[in-house]
């Protein structure tokens, strides 16, 4: 079973080396493809891609919906693995999570995250997001963007990605595969969450951000206007 794996980049040429040294660094499972979906970047990012041998596509819209979208057209396994490029994945990572995804018969799935921070403030908040990942399962889906996966066929029938949310298409994503069918997280693994744009921002800007996205996705639906700040690829 081949499985594409999805990364929506913009000038990413400082994160992105790393995260396709992992995935190419794979040990235990090496039936897939890497498909860089890019926005037109200005940096080294598409030549860094083409130098690891990723199937490398551009598109003049920059947003993760669009991008991922572009990318799932071209995949040719029969799962989707979407990763952004400034996700960590650790070792031993691509055989368990397909294993796992096939024998739960999963149409859909998210992942528990960790920091590589000695701050407890993030590992208080890591264990907090996961949490809310596992009560999630149950209630309502609420996955995050940096690393979810799908079948392709019921990636195509939920078609996609909503390209029409400004922010928070990934939690829209979740919930219309948990509509099709089995969705939970994934135990056999997780990812490593960035905190560059944290500590960027701030901490807690950047939370009150999430939780006013959160607040008015539960009271008003998906978020199709630029209600708080969000730029993809300036971090």
């Amino acid at each position: 079973m081949i499985l594409s794996i999805i990364i929506p980049t913009l000038n990413e040429e400082k994160y992105l080396p790393r995260l396709l040294k992992s995935i190419y660094g794979q040990k235990d499972f090496l039936d897939f493809e890497v498909i860089v979906s890019d926005g037109n970047s200005k940096d080294k990012t598409q030549e860094i891609a083409k130098s690891f041998g990723c199937k490398v596509i551009t598109n003049n819209k920059r947003h993760p919906s669009y991008q991922r979208n572009d990318g799932a057209k071209v995949a040719r396994g029969e799962l989707l693995l979407f990763l952004d490029a400034d996700t960590g994945i650790p070792d031993n990572f691509l055989g368990p999570i397909v294993k796992e995804f096939k024998n739960r018969k999963l149409v859909g799935a998210g992942f528990y995250i960790k920091v590589k921070s000695k701050k407890g403030f993030y590992r208080r908040m890591t264990k907090c997001l996961n949490f809310l990942f596992w009560l999630g399962q149950i209630i309502r889906p609420a996955y995050v963007g940096i690393a979810m996966m799908a079948r392709k066929e019921t990636h195509v029938k939920v078609k996609g990605f909503d390209e029409t949310i400004f922010v928070g298409e990934d939690y829209d994503y979740s919930y219309k595969l948990f509509k099709q069918g089995k969705v939970k997280m994934i135990k056999s693994s997780f990812v490593y969450y960035s905190l560059r744009r944290l500590e960027k921002e701030g901490k807690w800007k950047v939370i009150g951000r999430w939780g006013k996205g959160t607040w008015y996705v539960l009271t008003k639906g998906p978020i199709k206007k630029k209600i708080v700040k969000y730029d993809f690829g300036d971090y």
